[in-house]
């Protein structure tokens, strides 16, 4: 498919900012719908990735398109390709964000790229994102929003790429319906693949479609599970969906300051590479 790759260009540079009192009820929820039962409370620091259930994109009804997503051209180009996905991020943290302080998020369209891929064309959009708080900067984010071209009749799914191996870390979760709508409320995404049955089956998926950043929020709760020190910087890239109902095996191996962390699925096929370096 032919993609104007000039056009989409000339959004490289637009940002806008959102800004957010940190209430302690979204801490709450997302503590719920990890099952844990340790929420931070007013000026407790949020524990790394728990900020994306802040910073919300609130916009009308109106501004929704077919599958969900906000409508593009706006401060994102008009990208013709129907399929999204959270291709990944690289996170540094500065200093914590906390339960109730005023803060404010910059998100900036950094780059436009075209790719083709086994699936066919995709455009990857770089989004770099500043957070900061009544301290001053906590948060540099850069994140990959990938958009695919729709199914092929008769696409199958990804071959699958082996994990690594010897991890002494291991948990295994699950993820359901409910789950999901949960994380998307929390999120506030409408985007259909996670939370509409048939919607995603039509766009070649088996199931509803795990967010990818729910599973790197996972792996990044394993590593808080087995060591209190410290994230500097916490890095991410989603390699194959994941659907509903299946087995998520969430694996962590650390070296020094260093944690490689993945997320395989029943089959033992890699679902989420990520890795941390701590202080």
């Amino acid at each position: 498919m032919a993609i104007d790759i000039t056009s989409l260009k000339q959004w490289i540079g637009r940002s806008e900012t959102v800004a957010d009192e940190m209430p302690a009820f979204q801490a709450r929820a997302l503590a719920a719908t990890l099952d844990r039962d340790d929420a931070p409370k007013a000026g407790d620091a949020l524990p790394p990735l728990w900020h994306w259930v802040y910073f919300a994109d609130v916009f009308g009804n109106s501004a929704l398109m077919e599958n969900g997503h906000r409508r593009l051209g706006d401060f994102l180009p008009p990208v013709p390709l129907p399929r999204r996905m959270f291709g990944g991020a690289r996170l540094s943290f500065l200093r914590p964000l906390r339960i109730g302080e005023a803060a404010r998020c910059t998100s900036t369209l950094a780059d436009v790229s075209v790719k083709q891929g086994k699936s066919g064309t995709m455009v990857i959009l770089k989004i770099r994102k500043a957070f900061a708080g009544a301290g001053g900067p906590a948060i540099v984010e850069e994140q990959d929003a990938v958009y695919r071209e729709a199914p092929r009749p008769g696409e199958g799914p990804l071959a699958p790429i082996a994990p690594p191996a010897g991890a002494p870390w291991q948990r295994e979760v699950r993820f359901n319906e409910a789950i999901l709508f949960r994380y998307s409320a929390l999120l506030f995404n409408a985007y259909r693949i996670h939370y509409d049955r048939p919607y995603a089956e039509s766009q070649g998926y088996a199931g509803l479609v795990v967010h990818g950043q729910l599973i790197a929020t996972h792996l990044a709760e394993l590593l808080r599970r087995h060591s209190d020190r410290a994230v500097a910087s916490f890095q991410y890239r989603s390699v194959r969906p994941l659907v509903d109902l299946s087995p998520c095996r969430l694996r962590g191996l650390p070296d020094g300051d260093t944690v490689t962390l993945w997320a395989e699925d029943g089959e033992g096929a890699l679902l989420v590479q990520a890795e941390a370096q701590l202080r």
